[in-house]
């Protein structure tokens, strides 16, 4: 966070809406939003451009920002020889994904902050990531960098502008470059399969080395991948990951909610920044391992994250916020890590002790000047209880009235920042959570919430034509959407018709299915661009692909597809859906491991799915049938209810339910395998043999 409120005058980002851009608001660098004014003082005075990209939440743009934004030494170089800009990634993810695709390619790294020195074209010819003032520990300063990049761009200007163009056309035929389309078959999910399990960790979980991310959307393709084969290790590896990293210090386990990531291999020492998009797809993963395993260990973990979301990141209006800091009074996890002695003042000498030794909280610590993480990673509760010679349920009691206290206690310290900017995109991703938690734990309140999410966004993020916009931030709307706001929206409305059967969550999805179709889809090679036809045009136009922190776009996009094409029969999405496979099967047969959401739609697609249907005179008299199918782990189904009030509008979006009615005026179950209906049924022990 800035400190520097106050001191000296603002600068031109006072006026922007984004915590990111106004957190450089006082900055003595003469500091330009993206925007044509910056680009046209460039071109007008002959200068280069220096463009800085981050995010309110993120450690090193804080630290960098304080070394050298705040710093007039840096700041008269930047204000002297350049036009400098900066753009909050979340909210320009196009502006960020190009340059941070430069940066990658040309220092074999990418990060944020990330640092782009361009023409006043916006042609980059120098990138990095972090660089501190002054060159040290073999990286070189900001003051040095910008000095000599100065002298080459007056001395050899147009050698610069070339090796700006060269790398624009390199970029440019990278994108115009597919790998073909192509044919993925059943080997291609047992491929992705045998490259997690080459690469998991079986002491901590996870896959790979340090840090460690959680990205569920690999762990929910390995549930699917159980489910469809019976492959045992496919399960184990989700739970494996799953209870270590709840025991981990990646977890808040005074205030719930994941961080970001882990700096080990353990999930102790965790960036402790809390995103909105991670915690929905956690989750995601947690709810659908409950309802495998039945293990309630995992609702509880849900439960958990919603907690949170509902109590700190959600607006009164009914939207979420983005995310927390990792940082509060300068310090990176201040507000999160505990002394012995600060744990006994609040919960007493006898209760205290207990509790350092449960959650691991030491003199010496496992972090930072002595402080300690709260975390299970070395001894389990099941453990601790034989310790203390407690039985288990006693001991969760214990810690549970503890937790209470400590949390009352931690509310009163210095919280860290929290980006308040509401995200269409990563508003979808909670709303699916939510819907997803209301079907699987059986709490409307979860519905509700998702609904008003919807509710805000339809009010505040969408315009009078329909077209969503990006961000929402202290009354103003901005930024057309990107393929992730119309993808992840879509997804959340499919969940959220499964929750409640209002047809009108599925009629919403299918008009922003189509406005995708009409702005993102290309119409040469298939596949959705990242931004619309109608947005400022960049130096290209890529497709996202890869399944990173969040899945991407079109992976999301593939799976919605798939679903729609189930639950409505529409000839025009079945046949899209299978354009959107094809166009990028060469890809994603290189290294499935990489695409496991767009994964996740295939091995829908191959099936076998299912499809129930459950007609009855109201909502009411389907209420049993309902429950008993949603106690079942079908990752491959799309579930629909027509009700004799619902019926007429639910037929014009999905006329394949024309033939689904009630039989001698019952609520009547159709299950469907593949398109091939078994005899429907009217009782709830014919429907339970079928669904087994």
């Amino acid at each position: 966070m800035s400190t520097n409120h106050g001191n000296g005058k603002a600068n031109r980002l006072a006026n922007e809406k984004s915590p990111y851009l106004l957190q450089h608001a006082y900055n003595p660098v003469d500091w330009y939003p993206w925007s044509e004014e910056a680009f046209e003082k460039a071109r007008t005075e002959g200068k280069p451009i220096f463009l800085s990209i981050g995010y309110s939440t993120c450690h090193w743009c804080h630290v960098m920002e304080r070394e050298s934004f705040e710093d007039q030494e840096v700041a008269d170089l930047l204000n002297q020889h350049y036009v400098s800009i900066k753009v909050d990634r979340e909210e320009r993810p196009d502006v960020d994904h190009i340059y941070m695709e430069v940066c990658q390619a040309m220092t074999g790294h990418g990060g944020w902050p990330l640092t782009v020195v361009m023409t006043p074209d916006k042609k980059p010819f120098f990138t990095g990531t972090y660089f501190p003032k002054e060159s040290k520990y073999g990286r070189p300063g900001l003051m040095d960098i910008l000095t000599q990049l100065h002298s080459k761009w007056t001395e050899d200007q147009d050698r610069v502008v070339r090796t700006g163009q060269q790398i624009v056309d390199a970029i440019q035929e990278h994108h115009s470059k597919t790998k073909g389309k192509g044919e993925l078959t059943k080997e291609t999910l047992t491929q992705a399969y045998e490259q997690y399990e080459s690469t998991f960790d079986p002491q901590y979980g996870g896959f790979g080395q340090a840090p460690k991310f959680p990205s569920p959307h690999n762990l929910s393709f390995l549930l699917r991948h159980w489910k469809l084969t019976k492959q045992t290790h496919a399960l184990e590896m989700v739970e494996k990951t799953l209870d270590t990293m709840h025991r981990g210090g990646i977890y808040d386990h005074v205030g719930g909610g994941f961080s970001r990531y882990s700096t080990d291999e353990k999930w102790l020492v965790p960036h402790f920044e809390k995103m909105l998009y991670d915690n929905a797809l956690l989750a995601l993963v947690y709810l659908d391992t409950y309802q495998a395993t039945g293990k309630e260990k995992y609702a509880d973990v849900a439960r958990q994250i919603f907690t949170y979301v509902l109590r700190d990141m959600t607006d009164p209006e009914g939207g979420f916020y983005s995310a927390e800091d990792a940082d509060s009074e300068g310090e990176e996890g201040k507000f999160y890590v505990w002394r012995p002695e600060e744990v006994h003042a609040i919960l007493g000498e006898e209760d205290g002790a207990r509790f350092n030794r449960v959650y691991d909280i030491t003199d010496y610590g496992n972090f930072e000047h002595s402080t300690s993480i709260p975390n299970l990673v070395e001894k389990s509760l099941e453990q601790s209880a034989q310790e203390e010679g407690m039985e288990l349920d006693e001991l969760k009691q214990f810690i549970e009235k503890c937790r209470v206290q400590l949390f009352e206690a931690r509310e009163k310290r210095v919280h860290p920042h929290k980006d308040d900017k509401i995200l269409t995109a990563w508003n979808g991703l909670m709303i699916a959570a939510l819907a997803r938690g209301a079907v699987v734990l059986g709490d409307e309140e979860y519905a509700k919430a998702a609904a008003n999410a919807v509710h805000f966004i339809g009010n505040k993020l969408q315009r009078e034509d329909g077209r969503l916009l990006a961000r929402y931030r202290d009354g103003e709307a901005a930024f057309p959407g990107y393929l992730d706001d119309y993808a992840f929206l879509i997804w959340g409305l499919l969940e959220l018709y499964e929750a409640t059967f209002e047809a009108d969550y599925l009629m919403y999805a299918l008009e922003l299915q189509e406005q995708q179709f009409a702005l993102f889809w290309d119409k040469e090679s298939g596949g959705f661009y990242f931004y619309g036809s109608d947005a400022e045009q960049l130096l290209t136009r890529p497709k996202e692909l890869y399944d990173g922190a969040m899945p991407s776009g079109n992976s999301v996009a593939a799976m919605n597809l798939a679903r729609l094409s189930r639950l409505t029969g529409n000839d025009d999405i079945v046949r899209l859906t299978s354009e959107q496979i094809s166009a990028f099967a060469g890809d994603v047969a290189l290294h499935p491991m990489a695409y496991s959401h767009f994964m996740m739609a295939v091995q829908f697609l191959f099936g076998p799915t299912q499809e129930v249907v459950i007609a009855a005179p109201n909502k009411q008299a389907a209420q049993e049938m309902v429950q008993e199918v949603r106690r079942h782990y079908m990752p491959n189904a799309v579930v629909s209810v027509v009700t004799n009030e619902a019926r007429e509008k639910l037929l014009l979006l999905a006329p394949m339910l024309t033939d689904k009615t009630t039989k001698d005026g019952k609520a009547t179950a159709y299950v469907c395998e593949n398109f091939a209906c078994q005899a429907p049924v009217t009782s709830l022990e014919e429907l339970k043999q079928q669904l087994t």
